[in-house]
């Protein structure tokens, strides 16, 4: 399954070393779009774990087994930098693959905490995630590693995961969900929500309009994309071509239902969010696998059984 993408760069042949970015599912594409908006020329390689989602109620020793063997696929292609795109993996494994693997790896734990000290006025912090993330304490260690005086209340949202999963990113059974989900948070005195799953920044409108507009909301996608482009930078890594980098997306099940690509289900508001509006998006289905992408720069999303046996 290896693919590399050789191009001619002086007199030599030039290999784009890509950054690797994995996720339990699709929550990770909203760190993969802001590392596509920060670092244009960078060349992106994901995984996203959709068979295996959510991770949220899982022990913590299976997510770090199933972390492990997303990084074991993304290492054959010789990553300049793994961003492990998910807050429960993150909490469960970012040590121990840091440990494992000779390139930097980053987490979206601790980027996102740094944004929230940033953007509190009172102290008060709110943090929402799955219920491993929440269980591990990381947020509230890392928030008070920054400022011990910081006042931190957890929240598990075990149930929006799966809104996302299946595309449900605005309707009248996600507005219900969210506003029942939310409620024992909106009694606490916060200021700002760090949305502790990188899944929840596709329901941000409907949690904005729970929590009100004195609630500012933090994603980590931001400063995730902020200290990639920083280490990378440091190392002499950053990507200087001209040449429009080609991004592959991998998945080891299609989006919740064969039907979903390529018409109006998950499939397609996913390709939609990602490009943002700018660019064109095409999906062609084919008898192995769907394709995602755009005339310069194309976007695979491989989703057959092969391909997850091998992940």
């Amino acid at each position: 399954m290896k693919q590399l993408i050789f191009e001619q760069k002086g007199s030599g042949v030039y290999v784009q070393q890509a950054i690797a970015i994995l996720d339990s599912g699709v929550g990770g594409l909203t760190v993969v779009k802001e590392v596509m908006r920060q670092l244009p020329r960078e060349k992106i390689i994901y995984f996203g774990d959709t068979a295996r989602t959510p991770y949220g109620p899982r022990p913590s020793e299976e997510v770090k087994k199933f972390t492990e063997q997303m990084v074991d696929f993304l290492i054959q292609f010789d990553p300049k930098v793994i961003i492990i795109a998910c807050n429960t993996a993150t909490a469960a494994a970012l040590d121990y693959i840091s440990q494992k693997v000779s390139i930097p790896v980053i987490g979206v734990i601790h980027p996102g905490a740094r944004a929230a000290i940033s953007a509190t006025a009172t102290g008060h912090v709110g943090v929402i995630g799955t219920v491993g993330t929440i269980r591990s304490g990381a947020y509230t260690a890392a928030l008070k590693q920054l400022s011990p005086y910081v006042d931190v209340v957890s929240h598990a949202c075990p149930a929006l995961v799966p809104l996302v999963e299946q595309g449900l990113f605005r309707s009248k059974t996600t507005s219900q969900v969210v506003e029942e989900t939310l409620r024992p948070i909106q009694t606490y005195p916060i200021d700002c929500l760090i949305l502790g799953c990188t899944h929840y920044p596709f329901l941000k409108e409907t949690i904005q309009e729970v929590m009100g507009p004195a609630v500012k909301l933090i994603s980590s996608a931001d400063e995730t994309a902020r200290e990639t482009s920083t280490i990378l930078y440091n190392k002499g890594k950053l990507e200087a071509g001209d040449e429009t980098p080609v991004h592959q997306l991998f998945v080891p099940a299609i989006l919740n239902c064969s039907s979903a690509l390529p018409h109006s289900g998950s499939g397609s508001k996913f390709a939609k969010r990602l490009s943002s509006g700018k660019s064109p998006i095409w999906i062609n289905e084919t008898a192995d696998f769907f394709v995602i992408g755009q005339k310069k720069s194309v976007v695979l999303l491989f989703a057959t059984s092969r391909h997850a046996a091998s992940a």
